[in-house]
């Protein structure tokens, strides 16, 4: 599974890739999480509000900051 943040690396950013990390823990999955801070390649998501999180090259929030567990159950869902 693959996990990318989109953003600047600001604190929300920060916030957002612990916490999908926590979930991959949680979930017993492996992964990676990635983070993408060019904002070409965020703007070639469609993204115009971050943080954002891409999970296996779809992207399934945009502008807040995801629990561990609300990320968890995107990746099962």
């Amino acid at each position: 599974m693959q996990i990318k943040i989109l953003g600047s690396g600001c604190r929300k950013c920060q916030t957002l890739a612990a916490n999908a990390e926590a979930a991959l823990a949680q979930a017993g999955r492996t992964g990676e999480v990635s983070k993408v801070t060019d904002f070409a390649q965020i703007a070639a998501y469609g993204v115009m509000s971050t943080p954002a999180l891409v999970i296996d090259e779809k992207v399934v929030t945009s502008g807040k900051v995801l629990s561990a567990d609300e990320i968890a159950a995107l990746m099962n869902g």
